[in-house]
């Protein structure tokens, strides 16, 4: 099947231990995007939060390194996060839309419905992500509806 994305924008990203970003999400430009780690350990992330999908609400999560070169391809419709496993992290990723600031919408890290498996680690956020709202809190008119032509 392969991936049916054409790439319009990549990012780049360096963290330290610990450091936690996400969940994140574009509601208006919703993005797919290509992920992998050129230095260090990521703990990736990735929830379904597709309204009508038979997997919402369902998260999986993988370690991404830079030894291994593995990459995660997210499809649009799920929301993202990574922390940060080594002392360092550069983490790259392509998306198939541009990054919209004032479209960017987020889930709680720490959604206790989601139980999210990231470690004993308390992590380092930053204001806006530490103050999404848990996904039962979120109006399914700020959530994507899903789609069986992805």
């Amino acid at each position: 099947m392969g991936i049916k994305s054409d790439f319009v924008q990549e990012n780049e990203s360096l963290s330290r231990r610990g450091v936690l970003r996400g969940l994140h999400y574009q509601l208006q430009h919703p993005q797919s995007k290509l992920c992998r780690v050129i230095e260090g350990i990521v703990w990736d992330v990735i929830v379904d939060i597709r309204i009508g999908s038979p997997t919402f609400a369902r998260w999986i999560g993988v370690e991404l390194d830079s030894l291994s070169a593995h990459e995660i391809f997210i499809p649009k419709g799920f929301a993202h996060g990574f922390m940060v496993r080594s002392e360092l992290a550069r983490f790259v990723y392509k998306c198939d839309d541009f990054y919209f600031p004032g479209d960017e919408y987020g889930i709680l890290w720490s959604d206790p419905g989601l139980a999210i498996e990231w470690g004993n680690r308390q992590p380092i956020l930053n204001r806006r992500d530490a103050a999404f709202p848990p996904l039962s809190e979120v109006e399914e008119t700020q959530l994507p509806r899903y789609s069986d032509a992805l």
